[in-house]
């Protein structure tokens, strides 16, 4: 599966940014799909996943309240409305495929995931 992510870019603390996440797969709406995010010499962390039919949602501490993702399995997408951003939010965005077909729970990691976009960067300034 390819996956595209879009929608980065330079925003001041306490602005919004909508990431999405194109699939090119017919089988979308049967795996969850999730977004990590990944600094240069730290490892890749989790933010946000859904599951295959958008009915459960998991997320980072740090993350919730603030980060939303949902998904339209009509039209292959997956989003993440990001509001009010801080400067640690600062990051390349990936969105990835869950490898589990049909899993809806609330154990997420990177190690779960099979397929993943070339990432979107987000920056916030202070």
């Amino acid at each position: 599966v390819q996956l595209q992510a879009s929608g980065g870019g330079l925003v001041q603390a306490g602005d919004s940014l909508r990431l999405t996440c194109a699939a090119s797969e017919r089988t979308f709406s049967s795996f969850g799909m999730g977004w990590f995010r990944q600094t240069p010499g730290k490892e890749r962390e989790f933010v946000a996943a859904i599951d295959w039919s958008g009915g459960s949602r998991v997320y980072a501490d740090s993350m919730k309240g603030r980060f939303t993702i949902s998904r339209d399995n009509t039209k292959n997408t997956v989003v993440l409305q990001m509001n009010s951003l801080k400067p640690e939010d600062t990051a390349r965005y990936y969105c990835a495929r869950d490898r589990r077909i049909y899993y809806s729970g609330s154990d997420y990691s990177s190690r779960d995931f099979d397929s993943w976009g070339q990432g979107t960067l987000v920056t916030v300034s202070s």
